[in-house]
């Protein structure tokens, strides 16, 4: 087995214990997330796409993996994956940026730049 499939199983037998001791909070995420990640306005390979983007920026390890390969059988492209990875990367920059110099600039003394 990979890296990945090893993490991915994992999660899930962790899950399936967790499950066993909270049946009703884990049948409502379970249901909560079949439903936010089907088919609708965004088609599901979308969707992942976007959890694999929030799993970068939040920095989980078995999430980044888990949607990454879902994002795959779901038919992304190599290309799509590592496009994601570059937005997710933006984004993140684009915040640390934007709060940054505001931030800073409040803890100088000084205003902020409009």
């Amino acid at each position: 087995m990979s890296l990945v499939s090893d993490k991915i199983n994992a999660y899930k037998d962790q899950i399936s214990h967790y499950g066993e001791a909270v049946p009703g909070a884990t049948e409502a995420y379970h249901a909560f997330t079949g439903e936010s990640f089907g088919d609708g306005v965004l088609n599901a390979k979308t969707k992942q796409l976007i959890a694999l983007g929030i799993a970068l920026s939040t920095n989980n390890e078995v999430c980044t993996y888990y949607h990454a390969s879902e994002a795959r059988s779901k038919g992304a492209s190599e290309a799509e994956l590592l496009e994601t990875v570059a937005v997710a990367s933006a984004a993140l920059a684009g915040n640390a940026l934007s709060q940054g110099v505001i931030r800073v600039q409040e803890a100088l003394g000084e205003p902020p730049v409009h």
